[in-house]
């Protein structure tokens, strides 16, 4: 009897959907509002119950929408961190959010999540049916929440932690992109001129009948090749760059190799190596300090780092460190961490205090990232200028060349 109870109730939970709905109180008041129902039956004899006297209903929209993306994620934890610690119950503050969730799709997954928390579903075990946003570092530390009666504390680590790991991705790609940017930039100008500027130049200088210097021979015949095989050209760089990412997203050995070139770039590759290890740290800090095992805690560090050659050695430190091995001396083995995260880490484990140890290595190489970013910022500016220049004008010259020529023979 109980089983076919919390199923009808489960059942009935499931079908339950948000209306908004408005109409006019007893003093003739214009009120409106939202709630939960099964229908709009459901809901109409709600609010008669009320004294609400209803004039419109209609159900919230929830599909459609953009995808969802670790921000929504990130700011749904810190709301929910913030409404469970100034005492609101999990069920009304799940209602919360998701009523003020912009995106539709966020307020479905809300939905969803609190459906299976109110029929008797565990938190964790309601987020890990969803994979796609919810990973298992973020499940394992709701679970160590739950089981220790700390979701709040937890949470509220979480959401820490989110959004230093976001601030420090932010900070990577803002690096990055003025120079892919400009490249881009620079790719369509030089395609415009071999297409359009330098054909009309040839049919100026054919009438010159002279000799054309070296460098304007070559440019035009470059613009010739780009002219008659543009399409392979294009076809080559975005359909490679199409493959190319797609077997680096796949493939195993690719993300290796890619990802082992990556750390040996200059200036970059420090960049890089830098911001992995704040997240790598920072992640073993946030679970460790949650209570979870440090064995349990390595199956998330590795892929939370960003990067297969760190993921690759989390795992041997995870079979080192589950046979007995101290996690300085495995972490020495894998010969990928610095010094100085070495020495934070011997001395963590020896004063008991490795999770604050850690915590102060991440800050560290946070606040480095945040430097190398700002010296790049202003490096990479003059640098790609006289790369631009050397080039756009290398191109220039060599179309003018013929015409300071001509003009020195007048």
């Amino acid at each position: 009897m109980a089983t076919a109870a919390s199923a009808a109730r489960a059942k009935s939970a499931a079908k339950e959907q948000i209306f908004e709905w408005e109409g006019k109180d007893k003093n003739g008041k214009l009120v409106r509002g939202e709630i939960r129902a099964g229908g709009e039956a459901v809901v109409n004899a709600s609010l008669r119950r009320q004294g609400i006297l209803v004039t419109k209903v209609k159900k919230r929209r929830t599909s459609g929408g953009r995808s969802i993306k670790q921000k929504d994620i990130a700011i749904f934890t810190r709301q929910l961190a913030t409404m469970m610690k100034a005492g609101v119950p999990l069920l009304q503050a799940f209602d919360i959010v998701a009523r003020g969730a912009s995106n539709p799709r966020m307020t479905k997954l809300l939905t969803d999540i609190r459906s299976d928390v109110e029929t008797g579903t565990s938190l964790s075990a309601a987020f890990r049916k969803h994979p796609m946003y919810f990973d298992a570092l973020y499940c394992n530390l709701i679970e160590a929440g739950e089981a220790g009666g700390i979701l709040e504390a937890l949470l509220e680590r979480l959401a820490i932690y989110q959004e230093k790991t976001m601030a420090l991705k932010q900070k990577i790609k803002s690096a990055l992109m003025y120079p892919v940017a400009v490249i881009v930039v620079a790719f369509i100008v030089l395609t415009v001129i071999m297409i359009f500027v330098i054909p009309a130049f040839k049919e100026v200088f054919r009438s010159f009948g002279a000799d054309l210097p070296a460098p304007t021979l070559f440019v035009i015949a470059l613009s010739e090749f780009f002219v008659s095989w543009w399409w392979v050209i294009f076809g080559l760089i975005f359909g490679g760059t199409y493959f190319f990412l797609q077997s680096w997203k796949r493939s195993e050995k690719m993300q290796m190799v890619m990802d082992r070139l990556l750390l040996r770039l200059p200036i970059f590759g420090t960049l890089i190596e830098k911001s992995v290890i704040a997240r790598w740290t920072r992640t073993l800090a946030t679970m460790f300090a949650a209570g979870v095992p440090l064995v349990e805690a390595l199956d998330s560090v590795g892929g939370a780092s960003g990067n297969a050659v760190y993921a690759r050695a989390t795992e041997q430190i995870q079979k080192d460190v589950s046979t007995g091995s101290a996690l300085t001396t495995s972490m020495t083995a894998t010969s990928v961490f610095p010094t100085m995260v070495l020495q934070m880490s011997a001395i963590g484990e020896e004063s008991g205090s490795l999770d604050h140890m850690l915590g102060k290595a991440a800050e560290f190489y946070e606040e480095e990232v945040d430097d190398m970013v700002k010296g790049l910022s202003s490096l990479m500016e003059p640098f790609i200028i006289v790369i631009l220049g050397v080039l756009i004008g290398g191109i220039v010259v060599s179309m003018y060349l013929p015409i300071f020529k001509l003009g020195a023979v007048v």
